[in-house]
């Protein structure tokens, strides 16, 4: 198994040639920082993804977790890997100083989550989840329970969850049963049942601590009548010690991937003893974990960016490594055969990898650069890249999981019957990325999102802000004879883009919303390669400036592949998104009109 899984180089070539995040010191909030801390923070979750989460790679995927005697028994170095996470500030990386965290700039501690994503996803998880369930306590919740939760939390020895699906509903949360009975206290009994909990519960933690959503009796039907509650597997009593909260695993889901983090099913109030505490203003619960469903939406793309590195460098090696066959203009068979990488078709493979991997990472980095730019900006910049912000977080979520599924799987075909066999970790990268596409919001609910929602947010102003971005590139790049092709090539697609989403919003005022949003997947996916199309040439641009400035031998090789890459999508990727304009400019409402009676055999 390659010992590599991401490339250093080209995530410093994004935070520092592309988006310039030395910039972000200027601001007396990130002031503190400069390109050597930044450099020597990346070093240093580099240097724990290798010794820490990268060793237990495949040793938590054959040992996954399982109930024991109603404990959730996880790979012993999970334990080890929170109190790492925890000690060394990681699940503190953007916390302000003045809550004793490293007031990083979200773009550097998203480059760090990368780094143990790619390592170990599923090691990297329980960290990650406890991170977002502090801030959500943090950000909504009284001083109370940020003195009784938070440290606890961000230290490693608790773990943070978000549970949201129950059996009968998943994506639909406004039918949520679970419900919070008020008492004169100061909390709430809590009954129901919770399932599809990541890190839901496990023996590496002292306590496990669910940020959950639930009805209290008498609220208002639909998504208005969600509260958000502190439920805790233990509470603290009257003497200051763990008790429990009558919280109970009643199951572990044995998965197809993603086997290294528990997968819980949870139940709630059995014994009418489960206290919940409530977290900011009653009927606000969904606004509330937005916070944390945005936040881990933008994780996944992390994530699966981060999975396809991985995989990518794996089929790499093998091709360097593996001989077979000889070239097609070779006809003496006694010549010995050659790399498989020498063969036109596995190269175009490994540049659909790369393109996918370097692509994503660039559109979240762009994502995460937003969060910092929204953080020190007035208010009108504050607007902006907040708008932005959420405009992408369904396309920054979706395309990596999507498409770097597609990647894994081309990474696979790399290595022929060998890629199928566990002898190598191809299969393994393939089973853990299914999960992609389906948590934190299938693809088809972010399509709906996105077109339904998001386009037409604030009169278009969200869609307008981003038309402008990406105008601003391709103007700066038609300033580059080099580019100039490829940014006109780009300017038609936005303009085929606006008028498919112009299209579809008078499908709607004249068919109804249903044959307008039936292909908002569809549509999402158009977006999606647009929208990397669009990072590539904000990374030929760098990319031009580097190799026009005669970068030293060495680099050379770095800047001209990359550039490759480029052309590769521009000339491989972005064409395909001539099919869903066809597609979406021709709404005939087939899959509407097709009746499930049809479906029979």
């Amino acid at each position: 198994m390659t010992e590599k899984f991401m490339s250093m180089r080209n995530l410093k070539f994004l935070l520092y040639e592309v988006f310039d995040v030395a910039s972000l010191t200027r601001h007396p909030y990130y002031e503190e920082y400069d390109r050597k801390m930044m450099d020597m923070v990346l070093q240093a979750a580099e240097e724990l993804a290798q010794g820490l989460l990268w060793p237990h790679f495949q040793e938590m995927d054959r040992n996954p977790p399982e109930l024991v005697d109603g404990v959730v028994k996880v790979h012993p170095s999970v334990r080890k890997v929170l109190k790492e996470m925890g000690e060394g500030g990681w699940i503190s990386m953007t916390v302000p100083e003045e809550l004793d965290g490293q007031q990083l700039p979200q773009i550097i501690s998203d480059s760090c989550r990368f780094i143990f994503c790619a390592a170990n996803y599923s090691g990297a998880a329980y960290s990650g989840l406890c991170d977002g369930a502090a801030r959500l306590i943090e950000n909504f919740g009284s001083k109370a329970l940020y003195d009784v939760f938070v440290l606890h939390m961000r230290s490693g020895r608790w773990q943070g969850t978000m549970a949201l699906t129950e059996p009968e509903a998943g994506s639909s949360l406004s039918d949520i049963t679970t419900t919070a009975e008020p008492t004169e206290d100061d909390y709430y009994q809590i009954q129901g049942q919770k399932i599809f909990i990541s890190g839901g519960d496990h023996d590496g933690v002292e306590n496990v601590v669910h940020l959950m959503l639930a009805k209290i009796t008498g609220a208002p039907f639909g998504v208005k009548g969600i509260s958000l509650f502190v439920v805790p597997k233990k509470r603290i009593d009257e003497k200051g010690e763990l008790v429990s909260n009558d919280v109970v695993t009643s199951g572990v889901f044995h998965k197809l991937g993603y086997r290294g983090c528990p997968t819980a099913q949870l139940s709630m109030g059995d014994g009418n003893d489960c206290r919940g505490y409530l977290v900011g203003d009653p009927h606000n619960g969904l606004r509330y974990m937005f916070q944390m469903m945005n936040e881990a939406r933008i994780g996944v793309g992390i994530g699966a960016a981060a999975m396809a590195s991985a995989a990518y460098y794996a089929s790499l090696e093998y091709a360097i490594l593996r001989k077979q066959g000889r070239k097609i203009e070779e006809k003496n068979p006694a010549n010995p055969p050659v790399p498989i990488i020498e063969h036109a078709d596995v190269k175009r493979m490994l540049l659909f990898q790369r393109s996918v991997v370097e692509g994503a990472l660039s559109l979240l980095l762009q994502c995460s650069l937003y969060v910092d730019l929204e953080k020190v900006g007035g208010h009108e910049e504050k607007e902006k890249y907040s708008l932005l912000l959420d405009l992408l977080t369904p396309v920054a979520k979706s395309y990596p999981s999507e498409a770097g599924l597609l990647s894994i799987s081309q990474g696979l075909q790399c290595f022929g019957g060998s890629g199928y066999c566990d002898d190598y970790s191809l299969e393994q990268y393939y089973r853990d990325a299914r999960i992609h596409p389906i948590h934190e919001g299938t693809t088809a609910i972010h399509g709906l999102d996105l077109l339904g929602r998001k386009i037409p947010l604030k009169n278009g102003k969200a869609f307008g802000l981003y038309l402008e971005e990406v105008e601003a590139t391709i103007s700066a790049a038609k300033g580059m004879p080099v580019l100039e092709p490829y940014a006109l090539q780009l300017l038609g697609f936005l303009e085929k883009l606006k008028r498919v989403t112009f299209h579809l919003a008078g499908i709607q005022k004249e068919q109804g919303i249903e044959h307008a949003l039936a292909d908002a997947t569809l549509y999402l996916e158009l977006f999606g390669i647009i929208a990397i199309a669009w990072q590539w040439l904000i990374q030929a641009i760098a990319l031009a400036t580097a190799l026009n400035g005669e970068p030293l031998e060495a680099q050379k090789d770095f800047y001209q592949g990359k550039f490759h890459t480029f052309r590769y999508f521009f000339g491989y990727e972005l064409p395909k998104a001539e099919g869903f304009i066809n597609r979406l400019m021709h709404t005939d409402g087939l899959t509407v009109l097709m009746k499930k009676e049809w479906f029979s055999d």
